[in-house]
């Protein structure tokens, strides 16, 4: 892997697991339950400097990155209770680049986002501890990749997806000796 590559993806890039167990999904929610707390204490110290740093060239700032996991986060909150409300839905893609590139991403302060993030999480939390694992076997349709997945899959992308936006901030952070 390249030094571009490993700063892209610094836990590696998303492997679906081929049968998700009971206890398998108890930590991916620890993962989700966990994360907010996680990342208000790497990131509560940063100066507005440092959080408009990008974590690699041509990559998003600090402050962007929280940005994006509110945004992507609640995209993904949301998804999971249209698929528990709907046959399998299809769900709005969105542009996350383009996304991250409005203003509100741009120049805001982080802690709205962070208060989005943590009631995001706990309210997600508070789902994911309900559900059943006939539920958890309920899917959407995701039409840029052509094919629908169950909430088993989704979870453990999005614990991987924390775990990979607070790998970026965590190697930035050791890297510049913050």
């Amino acid at each position: 892997m390249s030094d571009l590559e490993k700063k892209k993806f610094p836990i590696g890039p998303f492997e679906a697991p081929e049968n998700i167990c009971d206890i398998m999904l108890d930590e991916h929610i620890k993962v989700i339950r966990d994360f907010p707390g996680r990342l208000k204490n790497l990131i509560e110290d940063f100066s507005d400097d440092q959080l408009d740093t990008p974590y690699r060239e041509g990559g998003w700032t600090v402050r962007q990155l929280v940005n994006h996991l509110a945004d992507s986060h609640i995209n993904s909150f949301m998804r999971f209770k249209l698929a528990l409300t709907e046959e399998n839905p299809t769900i709005k893609p969105y542009d996350e680049a383009r996304w991250a590139e409005l203003q509100d991403s741009i120049n805001m302060p982080v802690k709205p986002a962070m208060r989005m993030i943590k009631g995001t999480h706990q309210r997600w939390v508070a789902l994911l501890k309900s559900l059943t694992n006939k539920q958890f076997e309920r899917t959407f349709n995701h039409p840029e990749h052509r094919k629908s997945n169950n909430l088993r899959f989704y979870l453990a992308m999005y614990a991987w997806h924390c775990n990979h936006h607070y790998a970026h901030i965590e190697n930035l952070k050791t890297e510049r000796g913050w």
